[in-house]
């Protein structure tokens, strides 16, 4: 920040000083709230006065200006042309007059009912959503987000408002089947995974993708259970798997909000295009048709050397743009899973899951969140719980269930089993109506959604007995 002077684009007047920033981008930057990755990438403001001007001349900025200033330029990066050239002009009119600031305002007013916020968000860009979300305060983020209503469906319907779902993560450092079949039979008898059943292997190629799939539709299939499976594998190995005839229910990638980080992740909107057409073909889902699942992160574009000198909140919420495209069944921010050098500490992170959040639902997105950290950043797990009960207020479409908070593949503490049970009972929330009638009709549940029965049922007696070497 310094005395403004005509070369500055955006001015800002206190008392006797004027203030200047002389990019959009800049500015966006500048008035984000504090974190670490963006003090890396030295794009933050220097100081909290910095912040706050930044802040205040960003309110001030009309929304058409997005359309017209780029933050990555349109002729390098075709998620810049995907924003631009699919902008729906007529969802953006009844909006199109106001500031960052009325925006605000008028996102917090009785105008912006469920149905009006449902109507405009063809219209919002990320640019727009990550602009508004840098000047509102937590409460703001969750009362809006919590507006935002998204349904999606495969053989369940998720994000109905008064659900949350888990996805069940059985992950293992070997892949061994008996061990991720245990992870499952846990997590089910703790009414987790009606989000998907979905791995992270230990061992990434086509091979032991397909196994991995033919063993959870085997245990879908056997149980009946209304939900999906995924291993999250690069998109061309699915792609793959498709082709020698695995049962792919979702699609899965890693995205980021620039095209050079994709590019750094080995896919473009291409290759995703050629996926969503390959898994509907299979023709799998029950309910619904949405077969992609997308899992982004703050961090990842400064992490490729791919950010444009953009911050890195706006980075994800560019993402968006490419998860919207694709009409995902899933979305998940991992949102504390890069490490402290880009969210320091369980502050950082639970301001940047409850930004992702609403930026996503604002946009339209099936938006959970991984609530996690690595253990080497400056939080704990009460922190995680703050976050996930503020995400669940939130109306957080999923959040991760895990054994024991620990994934012992990958090295991060998350959430855990129990911890979306006690989501649920606090708030009063279902997991998705399918799946809860499954829960019913199985005896996990006994007469309510919230009473476990605490023998093992009928149903899956005699499989813990064989993972247990038992007759």
């Amino acid at each position: 920040m310094t005395n403004a002077s005509s070369k500055f684009r955006f001015r800002h007047t206190v008392g006797e000083r004027t203030f200047g920033f002389q990019s959009l981008t800049e500015l966006m930057a500048k008035a984000t709230p504090a974190r670490s990755g963006d003090r890396l990438a030295g794009v933050a403001a220097d100081t909290a006065e910095e912040r706050a001007i930044a802040q205040m001349t960003l309110a001030d900025v009309p929304l058409k200006l997005f359309l017209e200033e780029v933050v990555v330029p349109y002729e390098e990066d075709e998620i810049t042309r995907l924003i631009i050239d699919e902008h729906d002009k007529s969802a953006f009119a009844p909006i199109s007059h106001l500031t960052v600031g009325g925006f605000r305002d008028w996102l917090l007013s009785d105008l912006a009912t469920p149905m009006t916020l449902h109507a405009i968000r063809a219209g919002v860009t990320p640019e727009m959503a990550a602009a508004v979300s840098k000047i509102m305060r937590n409460q703001d983020l969750i009362l809006v987000a919590k507006k935002c209503h998204v349904k999606t469906a495969f053989r369940n319907t998720i994000g109905l408002p008064g659900h949350l779902s888990t996805r069940l993560q059985p992950n293992h450092p070997t892949d061994d089947l008996t061990g991720i079949a245990a992870s499952i039979l846990d997590g089910l008898m703790y009414a987790n995974g009606d989000a998907v059943i979905g791995i992270n292997p230990a061992t990434d190629n086509v091979a032991q993708a397909c196994r991995l799939m033919k063993m959870m539709d085997d245990v879908i299939q056997h149980y009946e259970i209304p939900t999906q499976s995924c291993v999250l594998t690069h998109v061309t190995n699915t792609i793959e798997c498709i082709e020698q005839g695995a049962p792919v229910d979702l699609v899965f990638q890693s995205i980021g909000g620039t095209q050079a980080t994709n590019d750094s992740f080995g896919f473009n909107l291409a290759t995703l295009a050629e996926a969503q057409d390959a898994a509907l073909s299979l023709k799998r889902g029950t309910v619904g048709n949405n077969v992609m699942y997308f899992e982004t992160g703050q961090g990842s574009a400064l992490s490729a050397n791919a950010h444009h000198n953009v911050d890195q909140q706006t980075c994800e919420a560019r993402a968006y743009a490419v998860a919207r495209k694709f009409n995902p069944l899933l979305v998940n921010t991992v949102v504390g899973f890069i490490g402290p050098e880009y969210l320091y500490d369980g502050k950082e992170i639970t301001r940047a899951g409850l930004e992702d959040h609403f930026c996503a639902k604002l946009l339209g997105l099936p938006m959970g969140c991984d609530v996690c950290y690595t253990n080497h950043a400056q939080a704990d797990q009460n922190d995680m719980d703050n976050l996930m009960t503020l995400l669940a207020v939130s109306g957080c479409t999923f959040i991760m269930g895990i054994p024991g908070s620990d994934d012992i593949m990958l090295n991060y503490q998350t959430t855990s089993f129990h911890d979306a049970m006690y989501v649920r009972q606090a708030l009063g929330l279902n997991p998705s109506p399918e799946f809860d009638q499954w829960l019913k009709h199985t005896r996990i549940f006994q007469d309510d959604q919230f009473t476990l029965n605490h023998k093992i049922p009928g149903a899956f007696e005699h499989s813990l007995n064989r993972l247990l070497g038992g007759a």
